[in-house]
């Protein structure tokens, strides 16, 4: 799964790295996204416009909103036929921006877990696959959400954990917000981001608490 991710650039650097349109939202660095909080989303493959959206997905005929804390992730092998992301997967895909996610590593010897931040080598933006919602409460407001479609690790990630979130490159980004794409060829985008592309490193425990924000937690360990 993918639980903690970062987005450590300022807008300005984002726009002009990932080729986006206007932000909705300010977008502030993050060194520590954790699911429940708001998350910079983009949708229209035209306007390429950055909104936020809450992390963990309220399919919209849900009668409880609580099931979005279970919904941070959809399996992107079976999302297209679960009925809490089929119409989504159909008629609402995103691109999630990020530039760095965490994977927890199992110690030998009962100690716990190690967190791992994952990054691409040359420390660019990336997006994830994700779907969004729209929900209506039946007392009036109107609730977006969205989730990170995950897959099979690639190695490098496979040595810290068994899933990997996924990672489009960018030729497939804007293909997967076309409507009219085949669904056919979108699930070959479900796969894991090459090894070769990327690097990994244990980071300091301080990840664990969604309270710690700052630079501090994306230094490697010593």
């Amino acid at each position: 799964m993918c639980g903690r991710f970062t987005l450590t650039l300022e807008p300005g650097e984002l726009q002009e790295l990932l080729d986006l349109g206007p932000f909705v939202h300010i977008v502030q660095p993050r060194y520590n996204i954790a699911p429940s909080q708001p998350v910079p989303i983009v949708k229209d493959p035209n306007t390429r416009a950055v909104e936020l959206y809450q992390w963990g997905l309220v399919p919209f005929w849900s009668k409880d909103i609580k099931i979005g804390s279970r919904l941070i992730n959809a399996r992107s092998e079976t999302a297209a036929e679960k009925p809490s992301f089929r119409a989504a997967f159909k008629y609402r895909r995103c691109l999630i921006l990020a530039d760095g996610f965490y994977e927890w590593k199992k110690e030998a010897g009962g100690g716990g877990k190690a967190p791992y931040l994952f990054t691409l080598k040359d420390d660019r933006p990336f997006t994830f696959a994700g779907l969004y919602e729209h929900w209506e409460s039946p007392v009036g407001g109107e609730l977006h959400t969205c989730t990170i479609l995950t897959c099979e690790p690639n190695a490098l990630v496979g040595a810290v954990h068994n899933r990997m979130p996924v990672m489009l490159n960018a030729e497939q980004r804007w293909q997967w917000l076309n409507p009219e794409m085949d669904r056919k060829i979108l699930m070959t985008f479900m796969k894991p981001y090459p090894s070769d592309e990327m690097k990994g490193f244990e980071v300091s425990r301080m990840v664990n608490s969604p309270g710690n924000d700052n630079p501090d937690i994306v230094r490697p360990v010593e």
